[in-house]
């Protein structure tokens, strides 16, 4: 009993202890808290050092960072009546923390079942191959509708990301059927765009090679015709030099050279077994000239 006083200290010492401790809150810049006096909202507190009051102020702590919900997968029906299996990420950050603590009892817990409730509606509304096709167009589609229920909440949807639709066995072998199709109908047109390209350029290298065949043809035929010209020409050129030699020859000649040519020519014919012989008139006339020449020497 002597030692009673001093335990009711201790104790006494130890409550005020715990008491000042869980009053006082050291919060990090991504948190705060939203303090309720006697049961009302009194305001939102933080970052930093933060003093409650005991037994009258009450907080919940609520993280402002962007955070994910990872979505179950989900069994919805499209549009045209088709099964399909979706899972899918839902990011947000909480905005305005009085009205994530106030106004919903779990605001996690709540977005969760918003979300799955939020798909399938939006999933009906749509064709199955646009579901496959258009992800991003619902992903936008999902971020709106569940920003719209959430924003009362003081939560912010800031991205949905689809990561897995898987349609029934059925629909995936109809689909790699399709696929398969469309592979051989690209793999027949590509073939025949080949085959026309190449038969084109087979054609345009025989026009080419025509086109330079009728040039080198053209070409020999003006070097040919050149070549004649100028033969011709040549041949020309050289019969009007032998006749311009022949006339300077001529000129040069005095009668006694003629007579001489014609006393040659006299002796070709007399060799001749000809019976009847024509001889120029200017021969007598040379002749007589030429006997009148040789008596004049013989008598000097």
């Amino acid at each position: 009993m002597e030692n009673l006083p001093q335990i009711l200290v201790i104790l006494v010492l130890v409550f005020l202890a715990f008491t000042v401790l869980s009053s006082v809150k050291v919060l990090p810049e991504y948190e705060r808290i939203v303090v309720l006096r006697l049961g009302k909202y009194a305001g939102t507190r933080g970052p930093g050092l933060t003093v409650l009051i005991p037994y009258v102020e009450t907080a919940r702590r609520v993280d402002l960072r962007e955070r994910f919900l990872e979505i179950p997968r989900q069994s919805s029906i499209t549009k045209d009546n088709s099964a399909i299996d979706v899972d899918f990420l839902v990011y947000y950050r909480v905005v305005n923390p009085k009205l994530a603590v106030l106004e919903v009892e779990n605001v996690v817990q709540a977005s969760l079942n918003i979300a799955a409730t939020t798909l399938r509606a939006v999933i009906g509304d749509i064709d199955l191959d646009d579901v496959l096709s258009k992800r991003e167009a619902i992903n936008d589609v999902l971020r709106v509708k569940l920003d719209e229920v959430t924003e009362r909440w003081g939560m912010k949807i800031t991205r949905v990301e689809i990561r897995e639709l898987e349609p029934p066995a059925s629909i995936k072998e109809a689909m790699n059927r399709q696929m398969s199709a469309e592979r051989e109908r690209r793999a027949t047109v590509t073939r025949a765009e080949g085959e026309r390209a190449a038969a084109i350029m087979v054609a345009e290298g025989e026009k080419q090679s025509a086109i330079l065949r009728a040039e080198g043809e053209k070409e020999g035929e003006i070097l040919r015709a050149e070549g004649q010209r100028q033969s011709q020409l040549l041949l020309e050129q050289g019969r009007a030099a032998g006749l311009q030699a022949l006339v300077e020859q001529a000129s040069q000649m005095d009668e006694k050279t003629m007579l001489l040519q014609y006393l040659d020519a006299l002796k070709s014919i007399g060799g001749s077994p000809s019976t009847k012989y024509v001889l120029p008139m200017e021969l007598t006339g040379l002749a007589s000239r030429f006997l009148n020449t040789m008596d004049d020497k013989t008598q000097k």
